[in-house]
Parts: C-alpha cells; structure tokens; sequence
C-alpha cells in the first residue's frame, strides 16, 4: 500500500499552489486537464463536464444517463422524419437575455462551424436535414429517415446565446461569450490550472448548493489524493488505483462507485499504405503498413492479456473489455466476449501474414487524461513486443496529444471513449463508422477505419423505430467492427469518487464530476 508522504504532501501543494486556495463553498479536484469552456469545440468527458455547468441542453441525463427535460419541456415525432420540441419559457441567459428558438437555431449552425474542432460535436447533428422555429418556442427538426434516436443526440451538446453563433473559441474561453443558461456562471478559466464558477440565482432549475465552485485541474494523482486529505478540495474523481483501498478505509473520506460507460482502446492506422510510425525492426521502410492487414490486428488483440493489465495495473479497479460498451448498455452483444490471450496463436497469425520476424511500432498515449493511461500503453507494449512487434510508448499530455492525432500523425494509439448518449450509436458513429463530416461519422476515427458493412448496419440502426430491432441491429454492427478488428477493446472503467466527511456525491456513469451532484451529509 503506497502512503503519500509528508515531504510528498508538501511538494505537491507547492506545485499545484492548493496550500493557499481561496475559501470557496466547493472546491474539486479533478484528475483531467480541461481545454476548452467552448462547448462545441472538443467532445471530450472533461470539457464537456464543465460546460455543464454553464450551459444548458434541450435535454439532460441523470446519473444513469436517462432522458430528463431541460430546455425542451417535451418531444414527440409529428410525422416518419419530423421531431417536434417545445422549449421552456421564461428561461433566461446569464447576461438577462431570454432564451428562445432563435438560440437553438445559431446553436445548429454553429456547431459543425467551429474551426479545428479537434472532435466535432456534429456528430449529434449531423442527421438533421432541416432545422426550422415554427413560433418562439416551437423548434422542428427533419431527417432524411426516420431517426428515433434524437432525444438522445439532443442531450449531447450545449444550447448557446445566439449573439455569439460566430464567436470564436478564445471568447468562450476568456469569459465573454461564456454566457449560458446553466446553473452555474463562469468567473475565471485558467487553462492547466482552475475554473472559479458563481451560482446563477436565475437558474431555472434546482438551485444547486453551492454559492461558489472552484474546479482545480490536477492531473498528478499523489497532488490530487493530497489535496483530499489536507481538505484543500471536498471531492476527487479519478481516485487513483493504488490509493483506493487506503481511501475506502478511511473513515474521514467516502468512496462512490460505477462501472463507467467508457472504453478503453487502441486504434490503428488501419488505412494509409505507408503510416509514419510503422517501420522494419531496423528502422527501414516497410512494403506496406501492417496494420491494414486483418490478420495482424488480430495478433496484436491476441498478444494482450487483459485481465493481466486489469489486476495489476487497474488493481482491480476496471473490468476487462469485449466491445465498445459493457453489457448492462442498449445494443451491446452477448456474442461478443473478451479476447483470450495467446501469445503463440498470435504469432502464427503474424507469420501467416508474412510478419514473421515482426515489425517496429510506436504507441502514442496521454499522460494525464485517463487512469494509468501511460501506465496501460507501457503493458500493452510489453506483450505485443513478446510477440515480435517491437513497441515503444511515447506518452505526451493530452493538450499535446489529442490536436496531433486528429491531424493523422500518429499510427497506433490510446483513447478512451465514454458514450455521452448511453448507447452503442455513439462509440460505432464516433469511433468506426467510414469518416463523412457532412453525416457526422467517424469524428474520433483517427485510424480511418471504414467498413462498409460495419456503415450499412449502422445506418440501418439509426433509421429504425423499433427499440428491440434497433438493438439487434446495433449488436450486429459491433460484432462486424470487432470481428474485424477496427479498434482493440482493453477495459471499462471503474468510476470513483472520493469525498470528505461531511459530502456525499452519487456516481455517474458518464463520469462527469458536476458540483449540482455533491451534497452535504451529516458527519
């Protein structure tokens, strides 16, 4: 069991400047860096967190990401390919302004606006073919079929002032286009560091409990378990793996806990003829990019020892991974079941694809976005090295890391990906489905992957009514993908929590860390 030391606590309340924190009614510490307060920028688990707190959706997910109404009051269909929503009145922005259809519409055009995006959130918007305002608060929105699905999009991104439909990302982050109808106001972002957030008293909402939130970014996870402890913040997420026995034990801090909605993979260059970091194991140019070949996929998937990587590099605090989500989720397979490791079956597969002297590969990983992510990249190098594909790990911050993969420079790479809609859709359009901007697919495809089985299923999911033959349909789209190995499924998270004595936080799903969810208790 790993103790902070003192000498430990000391430095990284130095670091992180936590020592000498304002008071504040609420101050989280949370494991992931946040990049952006534009809420169409990046569709990422921890900007999208704290846009929540600033901006509202037509519709919003409870900690079991069920559909709740927000800024729409209610949706029904009005005909095969036409969505009605009515929206709230008497709704207004922070700046006073009210909130009506004319916001929802520049909130539309501008999401798939948005310069260098570095993952679009048009891939909730992209099934819409027509978007029109019948009266104030009456908005219809058409598709080209039938498309059950968009409640569900619509809880996936944030509804802002139409005064800024063309403000840049900057504006958002330095405050002065920051204007939403959240339950919280944005005070101050500090790229790397904080964001100070003030009560909105207007909220249309519950009034949440905190007159003032300050959100500290701390990636490092000694910093983060220290700041628990010494009482410079109330809640953690991310709860590091080799601290969360000692924290359940003790009674001055409470543990909350679910099986998370998140992936965690690898994607592959599977597209490119020639991939940059894909070479000869003496450094030479390759014939060919390997890693287009089914068969070395498939080797690499072999080669890893999931439950390895589980026990002891999770300690236990994940669970090995079939598919992109865990059974539990609409559309998953039950045909579809964890990878078992073998290291000589992967060899042959290698030699038959003519690799058998191997190859050289690198591995791109964060840092500092996911629980032991450099951690799990330097495994999973490891075994596939065991196998004759000789793997180095180069591991960079997230800020760094993701903008570089959404240009194509990398060949082999770890995510992970949370379904923000609480279903299969969203990883297969995000993760698999043949790269198409107009349509919204393949946003975080950043292998290329294109299937056009894996795109007919798809789209024959998403224009299906019917719930149990839409599930069928999904389940079968993602045996295809992984039968074919268009990513390699390592883990599900568990999400944790950590609070003081005195707080109390329900575990989501979706692993959002939101100041309206933690409570005070009695001690």
């Amino acid at each position: 069991m790993r103790i902070v030391a003192h000498g430990v606590l000391a430095a990284a309340l130095a670091v992180t400047g936590l020592g000498s924190a304002a008071a504040a009614d609420l101050t989280m510490g949370l494991g992931g860096a946040v990049s952006s307060i534009d809420p169409h920028y990046h569709n990422v688990a921890t900007n999208n967190m704290i846009n929540r707190h600033i901006f509202g959706r037509l519709i919003d997910q409870d900690a079991q990401q069920k559909l709740v109404p927000d800024l729409a009051e209610s949706w029904k269909t009005i005909d095969d390919t036409t969505w009605e929503f009515k929206l709230r009145k008497g709704v207004k922005f922070h700046d006073g302004s009210d909130f009506d259809a004319k916001d929802v519409m520049a909130t539309l055009s501008r999401i798939p606006w948005v310069p260098n995006a570095p993952s679009s959130f048009r891939i909730f918007t992209g099934q819409i073919t027509e978007a029109k305002a019948i009266d104030s608060h009456t908005i219809h929105l058409k598709t080209a079929t039938p498309f059950p699905l968009m409640p569900v999009f619509m809880a996936g991104f944030a509804i802002i002032s139409d005064e800024f439909e063309r403000a840049p990302t900057e504006d958002f982050n330095s405050g002065k286009a920051a204007i939403g109808t959240g339950a919280y106001k944005l005070k101050q972002f500090v790229r790397g560091d904080r964001i100070e957030l003030v009560r909105n008293d207007a909220y249309h909402g519950t009034k949440p409990d905190w007159e003032t939130v300050s959100v500290k970014q701390i990636t490092n996870s000694a910093a983060r378990v220290a700041a628990l402890l010494s009482g410079d913040v109330q809640i953690i997420d991310q709860v590091p793996t080799a601290d969360f026995a000692r924290l359940k034990k003790d009674k001055n801090i409470g543990i909350s806990s679910v099986v998370s909605n998140r992936v965690i993979y690898l994607s592959m260059d599977a597209n490119r003829d020639s991939s940059p970091f894909v070479k000869a194991k003496d450094g030479s140019a390759l014939a060919k990019n390997p890693l287009k070949d089914v068969r070395v996929r498939k080797a690499m998937s072999m080669a890893i020892n999931r439950p390895a990587i589980v026990e002891r590099v999770m300690e236990g605090q994940a669970i090995a991974a079939a598919q992109f989500l865990p059974e539990t989720f609409f559309g998953t397979s039950k045909n579809l079941k964890v990878e078992k490791y073998d290291a000589n079956g992967a060899k042959k597969l290698l030699a038959e694809a003519g690799y058998a002297d191997g190859f050289s590969l690198t591995l791109h990983s964060p840092n500092d976005r996911y629980l032991n992510d450099e951690k799990v990249a330097q495994a999973v190098a490891q075994m596939l090295t065991r196998i004759g594909i000789q793997t180095k790990v180069e591991a960079l911050p997230f800020a760094t890391y993701a903008p570089r993969a959404s240009k194509l420079e990398f060949s082999f790479m770890l995510w992970g990906w949370g379904s923000g809609t609480g279903e299969v859709s969203s990883p297969l359009r995000s993760l698999v489905a043949t790269y198409n901007r107009d349509k919204g697919f393949g946003p975080s495809n950043r292998g290329r992957y294109s299937n056009p089985k894996v795109d007919e299923i798809l789209e024959a999911a998403l224009r299906t009514v019917d719930d149990k033959a839409r599930g069928e349909l999904l389940a079968q789209a993602s045996e295809a993908a992984i039968f074919d190995v268009a990513i390699i499924p390592l883990h599900y998270n568990i999400n944790n929590w950590a609070t003081r004595a005195g707080f109390s936080y329900v575990a989501r799903t979706d692993e959002s860390t939101l100041a309206m969810g933690v409570k005070r208790t009695k001690r």
